[in-house]
């Protein structure tokens, strides 16, 4: 189904739709991202080039790239990012959800109207946000906007830990992401963790090795 027919399901007259999600949620090294995306009014020629967006988890690095670059030539976007001491300062859930709110506020000011619905990816909503929203659980394979976002947060996140690993190749990031695979893990294991690590993902891996001794 394209995506784009949800999307105009939602949408009153003169409504604007925003979708935010993210990238980086349950990794154990580096920043999360999210990032926000309104298609003011997209015609036919733009929804035939994006007929098959979705989830970007669902999707080839080169179909991601490609996307990416006609989403940020054809939306109104903005792409946020939570460092690991906010990540680990706040928790990552309000870290992620805070993420969210300044990218979305951005594209409402960008496009300065007033009818807005902000569609966030997921079962939660923004705390203290000043404007209509709803969640919708696993809207990145259901909604136009909000896969978009998904889009642009991966592939932003992605290259920053691709960037990242040149600096620590023993981690693997440039395959792992960040994510607690096996080999990332036992890289851990041999090395221990850097700045880049949210420390706090990893006490019950050590507290599970030292009770091995």
């Amino acid at each position: 189904m394209n995506l784009f027919n949800f999307d105009k399901k939602l949408k009153d007259n003169g409504t604007f739709l925003v979708g935010t999600d993210e990238a980086g949620r349950g990794a154990g090294a580096g920043p999360v991202f999210a990032a926000a995306v309104c298609f003011k009014n997209p015609d036919k020629t733009l929804i035939g080039r994006l007929k098959d967006i979705n989830d970007s988890k669902q999707l080839t690095p080169k179909q991601r790239e490609y996307f990416f670059d006609i989403i940020k030539e054809n939306a109104v976007y903005d792409i946020q990012s939570g460092s690991v001491k906010e990540i680990e300062r706040l928790n990552i859930l309000k870290c992620t959800l805070f993420c969210m709110k300044r990218a979305c506020e951005n594209v409402i000011k960008k496009i300065g109207e007033e009818k807005f619905l902000v569609i966030v990816d997921g079962n939660k909503t923004i705390p203290d946000f000043d404007y209509p929203q709803q969640s919708l659980v696993k809207g990145d394979g259901k909604s136009a906007t909000v896969a978009a976002a998904s889009i642009l947060a991966k592939v932003c996140r992605d290259g920053f830990m691709t960037e990242l690993a040149k600096e620590f190749p023993q981690y693997q990031w440039e395959q792992n992401k960040g994510y607690l695979t096996p080999d990332h893990l036992e890289s851990v294991d041999r090395y221990g963790i850097c700045e880049h690590h949210r420390a706090k993902y990893f006490e019950k891996h050590f507290a599970k090795q030292l009770s091995l001794f």
